[in-house]
């Protein structure tokens, strides 16, 4: 699946100006009947406003129009309730649930629902390349809260990994 096809429109708050935000730091499976987890995507500031149209606008229409997502609060404080995409107005449902603090859920209109492991903006490229590569394997077996414990253990689960059926993160 292309799951990136071009860089997401927008305008900016409070101006009204287009603006062309850079592709979306994401990786996606390529099959979406797998494991826990459908992708990773590493956004670069903590404004769901600017962040969310880049990143559905960069999908592969043929998964369908997102229409709602659901974001951790201790993630994204400042989250809207709804944001604009092109084309498009996504609602974003907040939750208080400790497994979503680094998770987005998207409602998407052909292939349902899709979750996403987000790396915080300011984490070290290193950790977040792994955890990007990791959260796409198709042979992922771990949640979102696993992966992000075995980085926050310095990612020496390389055999926790292995044992859960992941091919290691490298």
């Amino acid at each position: 699946m292309n799951a990136i096809t071009k860089p997401a429109e927008g305008t900016a708050p409070g101006d009204g100006h287009t603006y062309r935000m850079p592709l979306p730091r994401l990786r996606l499976t390529p099959d979406v009947s797998h494991g826990p987890l459908d992708g990773e995507w590493w956004p670069r500031c903590d404004a769901l406003e600017l962040e969310l149209p880049a990143l559905v606008g960069s999908l592969d229409p043929s998964i369908g129009t997102v229409t709602r997502v659901t974001v951790g609060t201790a993630a994204w404080p400042d989250a809207p309730h709804e944001v604009m995409a092109p084309g498009h107005v996504i609602e974003v449902v907040l939750t208080d649930l400790a497994a979503e603090a680094h998770a987005i859920t998207m409602d998407c209109g052909t292939v349902g629902r899709w979750e996403l492991l987000v790396i915080p903006p300011d984490e070290p490229a290193g950790a977040a390349t792994r955890l990007l590569t990791a959260a796409a394997d198709p042979e992922n077996p771990l949640s979102v809260p696993r992966l992000l414990a075995l980085v926050e253990s310095g990612l020496d689960g390389q055999d926790t990994w292995e044992s859960e059926g992941g091919s290691g993160l490298r």
